[in-house]
């Protein structure tokens, strides 16, 4: 059973290696801001979570997996805010535009409210 174990341990630790690594060379790469989140949100995400199931599988100790899992909860409480904080930046510093698909600025009512921060009447 050790072997099947260690077998699965080491092929979630290179699953997780790998989606790391691209998720890491996805943000050197890409060139917009979407794009950059997408890497850092998605397979980094799954690169961890395969990380921690392979050392959870390697050390086979139930503390050890507790704290694993609070790790993996963790992150996945923590990143789809902190991505929708970056992209909501990026959206209200212009690094996003109406050029893209499905662009919603939030219609007339939203306009007007922007254009009166802007002008210094917003209260």
């Amino acid at each position: 059973m050790t072997v099947v174990t260690d077998a699965l341990a080491a092929l979630c630790l290179l699953l997780g290696a790998f989606f790391s690594f691209s998720a890491g060379m996805g943000v050197v790469k890409f060139d917009n801001v979407l794009s950059r989140l997408h890497v850092v949100a998605k397979p980094q995400v799954l690169g961890l979570l395969l990380l921690l199931t392979g050392v959870a599988l390697r050390l086979q100790d139930a503390g050890a997996a507790s704290m694993l899992v609070l790790v993996a909860i963790f992150q996945l409480l923590t990143s789809p805010v902190a991505a929708h904080m970056v992209g909501r930046a990026a959206l209200r510093t212009g690094h996003v535009g109406p050029d893209l698909p499905g662009f919603d600025d939030g219609g007339p009512a939203r306009r007007a409210a922007a254009a009166d921060d802007e002008a210094g009447h917003g209260g």
